[in-house]
């Protein structure tokens, strides 16, 4: 599995030529809810007084994405915004604060923040919730947060994500931690699928 990162640990990164020159910085990330993906990136100037640019980054522009920047071949792979920013896609992708319930409907937290798969893809693997007492039984903090799988029969809407009913059974307290829960999640569900 490639490393996974947090989508608001994105936010601000720079955007990098292959040459070296920064191009901009990245506001937002953009997904598919629907199809449990990042679409790309919205812009901003780089520096502390410089705005949205109106152009952002689609994700198959996307050469190498780490914890300090964002790599792309050149400035020329930059589009306008309503092609990386579909309306619909914008509209549906509204997960940060939705209730995460369980398709059998339990609620087990609310959505802090979607964990991506840094490769080829931009897949969402999972979420980083602040978990009901349901999910952490037996634990002694009051503010609990976890990563909990995506799941393959994701649904969004502006209010509530809901989760396959075992992605509770994977949950983890660190995102190292969450890389050998996703594997496991994702082995367990081919043997099923069997």
């Amino acid at each position: 599995m490639n490393e996974l990162l947090a989508a608001r640990s994105l936010t601000t990164l720079p955007v990098v030529t292959l040459g070296g020159d920064a191009v901009a910085q990245v506001k937002d990330t953009v997904f598919d809810a629907a199809a449990g993906r990042v679409t790309g990136f919205t812009l901003s100037g780089r520096g502390l007084l410089s705005g949205p640019l109106k152009q952002s980054l689609p994700w198959s522009a996307v050469h190498a994405l780490g914890p300090y920047a964002v790599m792309i071949r050149d400035a020329l792979v930059l589009q306008d915004t309503s092609a990386v920013v579909a309306r619909r896609e914008a509209q549906q992708g509204r997960v940060l604060h939705a209730k995460v319930l369980t398709d059998e409907g339990a609620e087990v937290g609310t959505v802090l923040d979607v964990i991506v798969e840094g490769g080829a893809g931009g897949r969402v693997v999972g979420f980083r919730i602040a978990a009901a007492k349901a999910l952490v039984q037996g634990s002694r903090r009051r503010r609990h947060r976890v990563y909990v799988p995506r799941g393959e029969t994701l649904a969004v809407s502006g209010r509530a994500l809901v989760i396959p009913a075992d992605a509770t059974r994977y949950v983890a307290e660190d995102l190292p931690a969450f890389v050998a829960r996703v594997d496991a999640f994702r082995a367990g569900r081919e043997g099923t699928a069997s």
